[in-house]
């Protein structure tokens, strides 16, 4: 079981920068609509997601991180704020084949679907991932497709497609992908997290958590055969959450209890208000320079 002194988490790309620490040698962290995050866990090194456009690149310099050192990328899921920075990160590793694991529906053509406002219909604005697969195979992109779980390390795990279980989490209705008969709902069975089980609980790590983060709690604890949750990180959406659901996410993670709770991304500042008011000493805004040690002491 991996020793919590042996995880480091780093958030390299938020919508948020951190206030501490975020200034190296003059230059600033940026912030971006996205998610990007280090993991390293004893001598492996893993990235979540690459967020939105070339910025990454300035913070991955700022934060002083070595692309050589990764062994693997992870896509939480196929939209464009999450793997829009492969392009830009590929170059840089300059290797021959980079490792990344994704959902197959992750290559899929996903779309938002808005009303028009005059209401005489909609409007559909591509999502997802902006680059041909032919272009990054030729910067030495190695997809390993799989709905299943993948095993990092014995105690690192990419989750699979993660059921949804619980009555109040839902996909939301704009989320759409475009196939040869037309838009059809996408429900985001590529929505995948990574979870690391240490000896203090799991850490789950979330991209964007839209198949709810409860079902991701729900999956990591029978997936990885530990009960006890040590930290929730990531984005939850929650930002497009009714008010029904989120009491509802409120109430079983006080009955989960975890001892931290760290969200950014697409959370959202009224969601991240309330679970501060009701997690309070548990609970941390997670912004890109977010540099978490284990054990965590807030």
């Amino acid at each position: 079981m991996l020793k919590a002194n042996q995880l480091k988490i780093t958030t390299v790309m938020d919508g948020t920068v951190s206030v501490i620490d975020n200034m190296t040698g003059g230059r600033k962290l940026l912030s971006q609509w996205g998610f990007s995050v280090l993991i390293e866990a004893g001598n492996k090194a893993f990235l979540l997601d690459v967020g939105t456009g070339s910025e990454i690149m300035n913070n991955v310099q700022v934060l002083g991180i070595d692309l050589n050192t990764i062994d693997a990328i992870v896509l939480s899921h196929g939209h464009y704020d999450h793997t829009e920075g492969l392009q830009a990160v590929l170059a840089a590793m300059h290797r021959d084949s980079v490792r990344i694991i994704a959902h197959p529906e992750a290559l899929a053509l996903k779309y938002g679907k808005f009303e028009l406002k005059d209401g005489s219909g909609y409007e559909y604005k591509y999502a997802g991932i902006p680059f041909r697969t032919e272009l990054l195979e030729t910067l030495g992109a190695d997809f390993e497709l799989t709905t299943e779980p993948t095993y990092l390390t014995e105690d690192v795990v990419v989750s699979g497609e993660e059921p949804m279980t619980t009555s109040y989490e839902t996909v939301i209705k704009e989320a759409v992908t475009k196939t040869t008969e037309g838009f059809k709902q996408d429900y985001l069975p590529d929505d995948q997290s990574i979870y690391i089980r240490t000896d203090l609980g799991l850490v789950i790590v979330m991209g964007c958590a839209h198949r709810g983060m409860i079902n991701i709690i729900h999956h990591a604890r029978e997936l990885m055969g530990e009960e006890k949750v040590y930290m929730v990180l990531g984005g939850t959406h929650l930002i497009a959450a009714t008010k029904e659901q989120l009491d509802a996410t409120i109430s079983d993670l006080k009955k989960i209890n975890p001892r931290w709770v760290g969200v950014g991304h697409c959370t959202g500042q009224k969601a991240s208000v309330v679970l501060a008011e009701e997690f309070r000493h548990k609970f941390f805004f997670n912004n890109a320079g977010t540099i978490l040690h284990f054990p965590y002491s807030g």
